[in-house]
């Protein structure tokens, strides 16, 4: 009876405010566009003022960092100010860096992208550092450079934010940084943004003000994904995939990648982990798999760290429907399996899922979302993957020291959602323990479609 009284308030409101449609958009469920900038609204334009001020690691980020930040064309060659931090508002003795400046013409008009590389640093000490406009400075960014290896380091790992950033995503980086405040690095497995690199620049400007201080006072390593990427020459024979505009001035990435793909593979070593990040896009449209699985050969070999984690957009395995990727396994993943990579962190597929290969501790593998975009997963993805989740925005935290790699997945609202332990030995071999106490029960989509009809997604 319970029911057929809901159905019946349910059929009387819709009835009272015209439709279905207007009884939802009453609730203030409606589809949301991909920023809060009004058609032709230019809220993001660059000035004189520095602003998506980030910082990235170096190869070695004990002794080095580089920080990438934009104003307007007024502003030439920018200087970087950096000094050992302390309690005293007299900051100094200060070095001072002279930035190289990039162009970029988009929507909000042109702009100039600065990159200053910091060297010559101490390991594990905290630094403040500022950028320069135009007759005018940034705040002062505290950000501790790496320590030696075996020093306890905290990540926070992130999925797709793609769309929504402000409006959806903010809130889970928030969420991040109050659960692990002592985070130094920051990792994004790619689509930080919808783009197609002619009307994108506002949505660049929304996941900054979303990154809010993590960009500047924690290390960000991104990886790239497809929609950092534009179709050029869409619906035609010559289509093909082209890097955008934004992704070489954004960060300040180290540039010791693979080859042709240089400026979207990098590796860095960061207090006894070394960290790889892989094109996935690339090796799947423009061929470059197998430069990249060379690369990625030479730069695991003689791997003085005892934890290896590996960074890309595309999944190995895939949790939606439809999607294999197969060029990843035949290609990259051998290389992954030869040199024992402990943890492989994906994004691309809008949901979660965790799988290994067999019995085998390592690697993990693991895919996840932060944006509110939300797919559906597949009956394989069901059956070969322990946890699982649709319909859930999640960041993970991971806490590494020489002996322990703990890895939490948390909802946006902080309930832990999947969680273990790899554990090293004194012979080096990995052990995975499970942890099982807290989690919250498994999530799966209630919504036969989205709100503009689609069955395939959960949320668009």
């Amino acid at each position: 009876m319970r029911g057929v009284r809901m159905a019946a308030l349910a059929l009387g409101l819709a009835c009272l405010f015209g439709s279905t449609a207007a009884l939802a958009a009453t609730a203030g469920v409606v589809a949301e566009p991909n920023t809060q900038v009004p058609a032709g609204n230019r809220h993001y334009a660059a000035s004189g003022f520095p602003d998506r001020i980030v910082a990235s690691p170096s190869a070695d980020p004990r002794h080095g960092f580089a920080v990438a930040w934009r104003t307007d064309a007024s502003v030439q060659a920018p200087l970087l100010e950096i000094a050992i931090a302390g309690d005293s508002p007299a900051i100094g003795p200060v070095t001072r860096i002279t930035a190289s400046t990039r162009t970029l013409q988009s929507e909000n008009g042109l702009s100039h992208h600065h990159r200053a590389d910091i060297t010559g640093l101490q390991p594990g000490t905290l630094y403040v550092y500022r950028v320069q406009g135009k007759d005018t400075w940034g705040a002062w960014n505290q950000l501790r450079t790496a320590g030696e290896a075996g020093t306890p380091l905290t990540v926070l790992y992130f999925g797709d934010t793609q769309n929504k950033n402000l409006s959806h995503v903010s809130r889970v980086i928030r969420a991040g940084q109050k659960a692990a405040p002592g985070a130094t690095l920051s990792l994004f497995a790619g689509d930080l943004v919808s783009g197609g690199d002619h009307a994108d620049d506002s949505e660049w400007g929304e996941w900054f003000a979303a990154a809010g201080w993590l960009a500047q006072e924690t290390l960000v390593a991104p990886a790239i994904g497809n929609h950092e990427y534009f179709e050029e020459f869409e619906d035609t024979p010559q289509e093909r995939r082209v890097l955008g505009r934004h992704w070489p001035v954004t960060f300040a990435l180290p540039g010791n990648g693979a080859g042709s793909v240089a400026s979207t593979t990098y590796w860095f070593d960061q207090q006894g982990v070394r960290f790889v990040v892989l094109d996935g896009t690339s090796a799947l449209d423009l061929g470059t798999a197998q430069a990249q699985a060379g690369w990625l050969d030479q730069v695991l070999s003689g791997n003085p760290n005892p934890w290896t984690i590996v960074l890309l957009h595309q999944p190995f395995y895939s949790p939606r429907e439809g999607r294999e990727n197969t060029a990843l396994r035949e290609v990259l993943l051998p290389v992954l399996r030869r040199h024992a990579v402990d943890l492989v962190l994906q994004g691309h597929d809008h949901t979660y899922g965790r799988r290994g290969e067999g019995n085998a501790a390592t690697p993990q593998f693991v895919v996840t979302v932060a944006g509110p975009k939300q797919y559906r997963l597949s009956g394989q993805a069901r059956r070969t993957m322990d946890p699982v989740a649709e319909d859930t925005q999640l960041f993970q935290v991971l806490d590494i020291d020489g002996q322990r790699l703990r890895y939490q997945a948390r909802t946006v609202t902080g309930q832990l959602y999947d969680g273990f332990e790899l554990v090293r030995g004194a012979d080096g071999r990995k052990q995975k323990v499970e942890l099982t106490q807290g989690r919250i029960a498994p999530r799966d989509c209630q919504r036969a479609q989205t709100l503009k009809g689609r069955a395939d997604r959960c949320w668009e």
